[in-house]
């Protein structure tokens, strides 16, 4: 019985639809931090208490919202260590990777944005 409720779950998780890019943008992007967080993150610094030194005025509670929505659209991997004490770190996803390179992209557009007189 518990065996077919885990299955339909599974079947439940499996037949959602995924958020649409310019969701995903608008959401993730809409917050300061989503850039510096995915900055740091590219740059390696993966666990959370580092990417909170990373930035004056990034608290904790904002940290861990930006993270759990990035995870949400699979941006970033959570990777949890069975360790005492326990750690934790993020990772981009192959889907984060390539969101990583259109932000690149708005960047090189900004930079030519500011060469031009």
């Amino acid at each position: 019985m518990v065996a077919n409720a885990v299955k339909r779950a599974s079947k439940k998780r499996l037949a959602e639809p995924r958020a649409s890019v310019a969701a995903m943008v608008e959401s993730c992007v809409g917050c300061k931090w989503t850039l510096h967080v995915l900055g740091q993150i590219r740059n390696g610094v993966r666990r959370p208490g580092a990417l909170v030194r990373s930035a004056p005025g990034l608290t904790t509670k904002v940290l861990n919202e930006r993270l759990r929505k990035l995870v949400r659209f699979d941006v970033l991997r959570r990777v949890s260590y069975p360790e005492i004490p326990p750690r934790v770190e993020y990772e981009l996803t192959p889907l984060g990777k390539r969101f990583v390179k259109l932000l690149d992209g708005i960047d090189a557009l900004q930079r030519e944005v500011d060469a031009t007189p």
